[in-house]
């Protein structure tokens, strides 16, 4: 994807500018791409700001859908989703909205979700065919679709030809490719996602963070870091887009004792600063995003020069709470407070990455118990956020799921009877989605209210709105807690987005959300033919969103 311009962030600013902010104002209008636009932007109802300047450059944004290939759809009829399988279902995905996929591993592996690899270089054979995955990343492409794959550099699987040879010959090339030390050697044993990380094998020991089954690559070998950028590069000249880098942290942090030191952290940047400048000949703006699951301190410093953009877990848990309990998350005020982190780290080149749920974290309707009202809440919030919002395979639907891993990453419901029809896959029982005639693909493309209809509302909205798919975001204070409202703006034009998360009517003082002189506000979007606005005051219905300019 094109890596947008330097420092597109929106950052509120006090009072005392409003001044400055006035001058410019009259200059609206003519500032050219990539210029940073100071803009006057009513505080909102609550008083405490009279106005604000606000400093404006875009974020241009992309929705990705991430595919669990195994789960989604099957073209051979073996029960198995396949790479012809996402090809086939390209044009409900261009429907529902998406702009890229996210493809978990491809990569050949024992195992069924694919994080232990046996081949960089291949496709798993339930999967496909190297020439089944060129066939999707044409088709597409030629849907304006992106597609990235999952990159899994932190370790390979025990049953790599690497890892075999470097465990059965000490004179192996690949005996330094991995962390192998003898059974009594005294090294660190509190491992850092919990456990004694080395397992045993004969006279000898092999550090596996994860899993006996998943041995840590070590990357202080140069031949290691040579070979996985040439990985790297290999599936960029096949076509793909860019890449979802898996345990992004844990490649140097692998014992609870030093994973937060500065040194430990140091070196995971430069390796991903490195893979990062050794694949930029082969694609100079493949979108890198990278799985850090942590706090946004902990993620900043991986935006400058390594990754595009990080997945925001501390906003997923706001818009989630918020949605569930019906209370406004402030997520335009957290999100001001990171992005300003994150525009310092990455010198304004970073994307924001927020989402709901993914392939580790129970389901976002489970999360919810099941409320479709407080699903379609969270999906207003996700989607009408700046960057690159990341939807989860039947999120769309409102799958349910609950940890373990498999019920979370469960068939795909393409069909309204138990029994589905040709592409539904069936390599596992879907424990917690019984009611396909309520909850599948071709049930709700038949109710105009379901949550698929939300969605695709939601992500027309997206590509019909440059403000709203590329614009940055600001706070409004209006002082319900039941209502969520913030500013989308971009160098050309603002738009206030509201949402009434609450199942009672709400409504809204919008006197102070546009100055004087910009013209009557009104209502542009809306989820709910009820929403109305007039004098400055807006109605909306119970759990509705509108877009007011």
């Amino acid at each position: 994807m094109t890596k947008p311009a330097l420092g597109k962030r929106l950052i509120m600013r006090g009072a005392g500018w409003a001044a400055a902010a006035a001058l410019l104002l009259g200059t609206m209008g003519c500032f050219s791409a990539g210029r940073h636009v100071e803009e006057q932007i009513a505080a909102g109802s609550t008083g405490k700001k009279t106005a604000s300047a606000v400093q404006v450059d875009e974020q241009p944004g992309t929705v990705y859908y991430e595919i669990f290939v195994r789960s989604f759809y099957d073209s051979n009829g073996d029960g198995i989703g396949d790479l012809n399988g996402v090809t086939a279902k390209l044009d409900y995905l261009k429907e529902l909205g998406v702009g890229g996929i996210w493809l978990m591993p491809i990569n050949p592996s024992p195992s069924y979700h694919g994080y232990d690899v046996t081949d960089y270089y291949g496709v798993n054979k339930d999967y496909g065919t190297l020439g089944d995955m060129q066939k999707l990343l044409g088709e597409a492409h030629k849907r304006g679709i992106k597609v990235i794959m999952d990159l899994v550099l932190n370790h390979t699987s025990s049953e790599h030809p690497w890892f075999k040879a470097a465990l059965t010959d000490p004179n192996s090339k690949y005996r330094s490719w991995y962390h192998i030390e003898q059974k009594d050697a005294q090294v660190p044993s509190d491992g850092a996602v919990g456990g004694d990380p080395w397992h045993p094998h004969g006279s000898e020991k092999y550090l596996g963070v994860f899993w006996e089954g998943m041995p840590d690559l070590n990357l202080d070998e140069p031949a290691v870091r040579g070979e996985l950028i040439r990985i790297g590069s290999f599936w960029l000249e096949q076509g793909v887009d860019g890449f979802r880098m898996d345990a992004a942290k844990h490649i140097y942090g692998d014992f609870a004792s030093t994973i937060d030191t500065d040194a430990v952290k140091a070196r995971n940047l430069k390796w991903w600063q490195d893979f990062r400048a050794g694949i930029s000949g082969t694609k100079k703006n493949a979108y890198i995003i990278g799985e850090v699951w942590d706090s946004p301190a902990v993620i900043a410093p991986y935006l400058d020069k390594a990754f595009d953009s990080a997945f925001n877990f501390d906003a997923a848990k706001k818009l989630l709470a918020g949605a569930a309990q019906e209370q406004n998350p402030d997520i335009a005020f957290t999100l001001q407070r990171i992005y300003d982190m994150y525009d310092k780290s990455s010198g304004g080149a970073f994307l924001d990455a927020p989402f709901l749920s993914n392939h580790d974290q129970n389901r976002t309707m489970s999360e919810l118990d099941g409320s479709v009202d407080h699903a379609k809440m969270a999906a207003a919030l996700l989607l009408t956020l700046p960057g690159n919002p990341f939807i989860y395979y039947g999120e769309e639907l409102g799958m349910k799921g609950m940890k373990p891993d498999e019920s979370i990453r469960a068939p795909f419901p393409w069909y309204r009877t138990a029994g589905g029809g040709e592409g539904q896959t069936s390599w596992e029982t879907d424990l917690y989605n019984p009611t396909p005639d309520k909850v599948s693909a071709e049930a709700e493309e038949a109710d105009p209210n379901s949550l698929l209809a939300r969605y695709k509302q939601l992500l027309a909205w997206r590509s019909q709105l440059p403000v709203l798919r590329d614009g940055t975001i600001a706070d409004f204070e209006q002082g319900n807690p039941a209502v969520a409202a913030y500013y989308r703006v971009t160098k050309a034009e603002r738009m206030l987005v509201v949402h009434n998360l609450s199942g009672q009517k709400q409504t809204v003082d919008l006197t102070q959300a546009f100055e004087a002189g910009r013209g009557a506000a009104a209502i542009v979007r809306a989820t709910d033919d009820g929403a109305s606005l007039k004098s400055g005051s807006l109605k909306l219905p119970p759990y509705g969103t509108a877009l007011v300019q």
